[in-house]
């Protein structure tokens, strides 16, 4: 009977974000004892905790592994089997682009800890949130889901204002921090209605129960799953939720923004498919329609924004891809919405576009951070002629930048966009399948600008930034941009998952 009350609990299921996690607490520790002159590898040692993370997940690639279950005494008084933490395909797939993402923003990081910011204290934020951020897409029951939340997003809000003395970056830093603890307000009233309404926390639990929920409690089960939409709206950057994103990816050091637009954004999607694909189904008549006119209207306002991005105003570099990543959301809520109208499989096609999305927009912020070494200033005018002066870091972002808009060489990008379309019109979303057409439409015309750009005549001399290059950045560079051409070359990897069911 004692046995009955124990959670069992398997180590291997848990270790990619225990250990990235410990590596955490460790960095933090050693910071405290390593010579100034011997920071730098505390950011190495966060690099090999990341990259064993990564291999962590080799032993659960079959994704059929669970822990921190129900007991049998709580079975045996009508629970269903239900586990807080699950590995299967969905979290394994997010866990890969959450560690590799924090891979890439850690050799993005190593220059700019060794000149500008904490080396201690960044490598320890970084850790930390994207150990969070790899614990969400594991949680099962809503207390796991809003901890992992959290855990991924207060150490981001002080990443983003650690450029100490920037005003910039401490406005940043309020920004994010005021919007996201306005959302973690309304995301943890609208969870504590559903736990009134339905007595359970655990996602498959509440699915079966909303079912059942008696007349007078129906308003706040209602109200507890529209306060826990909202909520995840705010941390997607979903409009009309998503007014601290250019100011943030401005104001924070260029890594830290780039571990915003793919981490930060896969920590929103994530908690978002969670709660309404596997806790709430039943309410998809409510959550679907509100999520096709969220999708709408965040594509559309994203990509008139970065159209109308002034190529010599400073740092509209990062603004524009600050604009193009809430466009971007847009085009990822689609398969949500979808899902709402069908069995749920569509949601694979938001984790294929998350993936494509993930590789080609952190190599667009790594060149930038590779420009920004010779012109601080990032302006879009600062990149006319790059081919010239490094013909390499052009052709990467050239590269990128068609990606993002569905271009070929790189066909991954047009092949995502296809899927995504797709989805949209399989669930009779027409109306929203002719919305994605205009705004990819729009799309195109910014991206090709700045790809024109990039090979046009340089206006006097030009410095060769290549010269200033430092090992990490290339080989973030090269890391994203070989991932692109695989993908481009073998997409069948990616859109495998938009063709099967990850739950």
């Amino acid at each position: 009977m004692t046995s009955s009350l124990v959670q069992s609990v398997d180590w291997l299921t848990i270790a990619p974000p225990t250990l990235t996690a410990v590596v955490a607490l460790a960095v933090l520790v050693a910071d405290l004892f390593l010579p100034p002159e011997r920071k730098q590898l505390l950011g190495w040692t966060a690099i090999g905790g990341l990259t064993a993370a990564l291999v962590l997940l080799l032993p659960l690639r079959a994704g059929d592994r669970s822990t921190f279950c129900l007991t049998a005494r709580a079975q045996a008084a009508g629970h269903l089997d239900a586990c807080s933490y699950t590995a299967d395909r969905f979290t394994l797939v997010i866990q890969l682009l959450v560690l590799a993402g924090a891979l890439l923003t850690a050799l993005l990081s190593l220059d700019a800890t060794r000149e500008r910011l904490p080396a201690g204290e960044f490598w320890f934020l970084l850790l930390s949130s994207a150990a969070g951020a790899a614990l969400l897409p594991a949680a099962r029951d809503l207390a796991t889901l809003v901890v992992a939340l959290e855990v991924a997003s207060l150490p981001a809000f002080a990443l983003v204002g650690l450029k100490r003395g920037d005003r910039m970056s401490g406005e940043a830093a309020l920004k994010f921090f005021l919007s996201s603890v306005t959302a973690t307000a309304v995301t943890l009233l609208g969870v504590s209605f559903v736990y009134a309404a339905t007595g359970t926390l655990h996602l498959t639990e509440i699915a079966q129960r909303l079912d059942g929920v008696p007349g007078q409690l129906q308003t706040l089960a209602q109200a507890g799953v529209a306060l826990t939409l909202v909520g995840f709206a705010f941390k997607t950057a979903a409009v009309p939720f998503h007014f601290w994103v250019p100011d943030t990816y401005v104001g924070a050091p260029l890594p830290v923004a780039a571990y915003l637009s793919v981490v930060g954004k896969a920590v929103g999607f994530t908690g978002l498919i969670l709660v309404t694909v596997v806790a709430f189904p039943s309410y998809a008549e409510v959550w679907g329609p509100a999520l096709a006119v969220l999708a709408a209207l965040t594509m559309t306002a994203g990509n008139v924004a970065a159209l109308r991005q002034s190529p010599t105003r400073a740092r509209s570099a990062v603004r524009l891809l600050a604009w193009s990543s809430v466009a971007q959301a847009g085009y990822l809520l689609v398969p949500i919405a979808a899902a709402a109208y069908s069995d749920g499989n569509q949601i694979g096609a938001t984790v294929a576009y998350a993936l494509m999305y993930a590789a080609v927009n952190l190599g667009a912020f790594a060149v930038v951070a590779l420009v920004a070494r010779a012109r601080p200033e990032n302006r879009i005018a600062d990149y006319r002629g790059l081919y010239a002066a490094s013909p390499a870091a052009a052709l990467a972002l050239a590269f990128f930048l068609l990606n993002l808009a569905g271009l070929p060489p790189g066909i991954i990008g047009l092949f995502a966009k296809v899927t995504v379309f797709s989805t949209a019109v399989d669930a009779g979303l027409g109306w929203l399948a002719v919305v994605m057409g205009i705004n990819v439409v729009i799309a195109l015309s910014y991206y090709l600008r700045w790809t024109a750009l990039l090979f046009r005549t340089p206006e006097g001399a030009t410095e060769r930034t290549s010269q200033r290059a430092s090992a990490p950045v290339t080989l973030a560079i090269t890391l994203t941009a070989a991932a692109g051409v695989v993908l481009s070359a073998y997409p069948q990897f990616v859109l495998g998952f938009a063709a099967t069911a990850l739950f």
